[in-house]
């Protein structure tokens, strides 16, 4: 592997021939930063010179560059991540969408993502959404819980989530997904099942649950430090994990990747790519991105980033090369995950002893050529993988 760092020249890359293309877009701007989020977020007080319209800008200077880099590919997603993509509002978001589209060719049903925050997420901004040709929206709900929104920092009120998740499929968005957090210290289970079963009532075709991890140099990891709160425990985010799925697979979701379950259609086509196999262009502040075997990432901070472009460069922070091994790393890493499975073509002869091992001990199962992970295998994936990689 080659690994450098920042700012740099990214050297040439180019597509392979096989998996999807998509463009990840990175809204830098949040209106309060979350105890537990580590993104690459600014509050206004954090922005200095860059405000909304100015970094719509110079991300057109950006996708105008990768598109020249690239060749202006198809491209089969889009995903206006963050951040908070609703804060920009519908006009802005629009901009941002038609920016994709005046620099690359969208294929025929591509699917285009942005995600919301509840508090600023209005019918106003779903109906411009879909004006503009956004397909999907992925609405940051983490619990309908008041004690445990307090602890997350969390501004919007518990009851807000679900009724933007309703105005967003009024305004005739056929995908709407929500995303949980389980494990927060103070939660019960009784709080995790309510959230889940109002994610479930509102009619949503996507659910995504992941299990809270307490970052460095968050608000909340101070908090633990401090001995405040409690660290989440190992055994209680399993179980609330089972409990999360059993409820689910009730309503009639199956899970399509270890944190994310979907109604028949409903899965989320730009991260299947993350997953699958397939490359990216990020554009946006510590956006990263992944074309060829080449990675690359962002500077982080707006005001950089706009002055890099300002000089008709690419913002890019660091790049590194991987070779074969690291990509096996990788394909071994993501795609076991998925409820597909792992195809045995995949690993070698060693590998391939220890994934007849993981079988043996309940963490994998056969189907045809390929090893999928059982109920318990999900809950400790991570091992899984370590364990077949050796």
């Amino acid at each position: 592997m080659t690994v450098s760092s920042a700012p740099v020249g990214l050297p040439d890359v180019h597509l392979s021939p096989d998996g999807p293309f998509g463009i990840y877009v990175h809204v830098p701007f949040c209106f309060t930063r979350c105890g537990y989020c580590d993104f690459n977020t600014y509050t206004p007080a954090e922005l200095g010179g860059v405000n909304p319209d100015a970094w719509l800008q110079v991300l057109r200077s950006e996708l105008e560059l990768a598109a020249a880099r690239l060749g202006a590919p198809k491209v089969q997603t889009v995903f206006v991540g963050g951040g908070t993509p609703s804060l920009l509002g519908g006009e802005r978001l629009a901009a941002v969408v038609q920016s994709v589209r005046d620099n690359f060719e969208l294929a025929v049903g591509a699917e285009v993502t942005t995600e919301a925050n509840p508090e600023s997420a209005w019918p106003d901004f779903f109906a411009a959404a879909r004006t503009a040709g956004c397909t999907r929206v992925s609405l940051g709900m983490q619990s309908v819980s008041p004690r445990v929104l307090g602890v997350l920092d969390r501004i919007h009120t518990p009851n807000r989530s679900a009724a933007a998740a309703r105005e967003a499929l009024a305004e005739g968005f056929e995908h709407v997904s929500l995303d949980l957090i389980y494990g927060t210290p103070g939660e019960s289970d009784d709080d995790l099942l309510r959230s889940v079963d109002t994610a479930i009532d509102t009619g949503v075709d996507h659910v995504s649950a992941y299990a809270l991890v307490v970052e460095d140099g968050t608000a909340l990891a101070r908090r633990v430090r401090s001995g405040e709160l409690a660290a989440p425990d190992d055994d209680v985010l399993a179980h609330r994990y089972e409990l999360v799925d059993e409820r689910l697979s009730a309503a009639g979701f199956d899970w399509y990747e270890v944190s994310n379950w979907s109604r028949a259609g409903g899965q989320c086509r730009h991260n299947l790519g993350y997953w699958d196999g397939g490359q990216w262009w990020g554009a946006g502040p510590g956006a990263h991105s992944y074309i060829g075997t080449t990675r690359w990432w962002n500077v982080k901070h707006p005001n950089a980033y706009a002055q890099i472009l300002d000089g008709a460069s690419l913002p890019v922070a660091g790049f590194e090369q991987l070779d074969a091994q690291q990509r096996h790393t990788e394909d071994v890493m993501l795609g076991i995950r998925l409820s597909q499975g792992l195809s045995l073509d995949l690993l070698d002869d060693a590998e391939r002893e220890r994934a007849a091992v993981a079988v043996d001990d309940g963490l994998l199962t056969r189907d045809g050529q390929r090893l999928v992970l059982t109920d318990r295998g999900r809950l400790l994936a991570d091992g899984v993988v370590r364990m077949l990689l050796g």
